[in-house]
């Protein structure tokens, strides 16, 4: 089988786990001191990248769209094992503007077909099944439709081989297998592998590598946002027993022996 040439979409988002707060208007999130991260799914994808290219031979490249801080998550990846990476932008996208599903894959589109139109097409787009923070399920599809290649999304389980790809996906009967022509879309879901970390040489690496900046053709969505809001947060009465007060509740439950 001739060499893979992969690519894996990744979106800047908050650390999990990260206290949101809001700017004064409540349209953006006040990013001051929040870290960030690559979406979990996504992570994913890239580790799956990289293994089936470390099977079959080829190249990984990573693909964001967003402000030029999102080098951070390019360059983590090149540390565990891509080859290229490619920061999609422009100045709105800079200055804080997150553009909605329709607006983000009508970027990558315009930045696949570029970066094809010099290195040759890719065989695979990998995506995770949705980011952490939007949640809309709608990228990797926009994409693929666009591009006019075959897409699943969910899948647990990817097999190269003969120029097709056959993907496995969960259900409550079990797993459904897809059989897709390459060059094909999928959105991979979080426990599809584990990822790896980065190595020594490999952080070392990733500070060199050269980040490709495509200027972003992103129209504006068919969305549009009217502001954030926060979750109320519920608290709930905790009850707290001390050592010996467990033991008696234990005894009187009889759970305990005499």
């Amino acid at each position: 089988m001739p060499e893979l040439r992969v690519l894996a979409c990744v979106k800047r988002v908050p650390a999990p786990g990260a206290q949101i707060t809001l700017t004064a208007d409540e349209r953006a999130v006040d990013a001051r001191n929040l870290a960030f991260t690559t979406s979990p799914h996504e992570e994913c994808a890239v580790e799956e990248a990289i293994r089936l290219v470390e099977l079959h031979g080829g190249d990984v490249t990573v693909l964001t769209v967003g402000p030029p801080e999102a080098e951070e998550q390019l360059r983590f990846s090149v540390s565990v094992g891509v080859q290229h990476a490619v920061l999609v932008t422009n100045p709105a996208i800079a200055s804080g503007d997150d553009p909605d599903p329709q607006a983000t894959a009508h970027a990558i589109v315009s930045a696949v077909r570029a970066v094809e139109a010099e290195a040759g097409p890719f065989d695979l787009l990998l995506f995770g099944n949705e980011s952490a923070d939007a949640g809309g399920f709608q990228v990797g599809v926009r994409v693929a439709r666009a591009l006019g290649r075959p897409v699943v999304n969910g899948i647990k389980a990817l097999e190269v081989g003969d120029g097709a790809l056959t993907a496995r996906r969960e259900s409550d009967a079990g797993f459904e297998v897809y059989r897709l022509a390459l060059p094909a879309v999928i959105g991979v879901k979080e426990g599809i592998n584990l990822p790896r970390y980065p190595t020594l040489p490999g952080r070392l690496r990733s500070k060199k590598a050269e980040i490709q900046t495509v200027d972003a053709d992103a129209p504006a969505g068919g969305l549009t946002m009217l502001r954030f809001e926060t979750p109320v947060i519920e608290l709930t009465e905790t009850a707290i027993i001390d050592a010996n007060g467990a033991v008696d509740l234990l005894y009187e439950l009889g759970l305990a022996g005499a």
